[in-house]
């Protein structure tokens, strides 16, 4: 057992404030990465929101990345340039490409469905 939880791997020597597996985290093993991330802002009172008062407060949530992997949100956020946010889309855009930057996106396949390639 690792961080208190059964199902949780250890991070930087992390101690999670909640189950990353249970409701608070990953709704019981159901949702991973950014979706876990996704359901702390309320679209409609959030923005404009500031990253850095967003990982003030969430920065040590963890956040379940497959089935072997958490992460805490701070972690992900160091990968985001930019400090605010105006909307839900470009945060969730810039999120996105922050995880597949620095290795928190498992999905096979995702280069399919996203250009992670540089443009000039």
């Amino acid at each position: 057992m690792r961080n208190g939880y059964g199902l949780a791997f250890q991070h930087r020597d992390m101690d999670w404030p909640h189950d990353p597996d249970g409701e608070d985290g990953s709704e019981g093993k159901r949702k991973y990465g950014q979706a876990i991330i996704a359901k702390k802002i309320d679209e409609e009172e959030d923005f404009p929101l500031s990253v850095e008062e967003f990982v003030a407060e969430h920065g040590d949530d963890p956040i379940r990345i497959d089935y072997e992997t958490v992460v805490s949100l701070r972690d992900i956020f160091e990968g985001v340039e930019e400090e605010s946010f105006d909307a839900f889309v470009p945060f969730h855009k810039a999120v996105g490409k922050a995880m597949r930057e620095n290795g928190y996106w498992f999905y096979e396949g995702a280069d399919q469905f996203v250009d992670t390639k540089k443009r000039a």
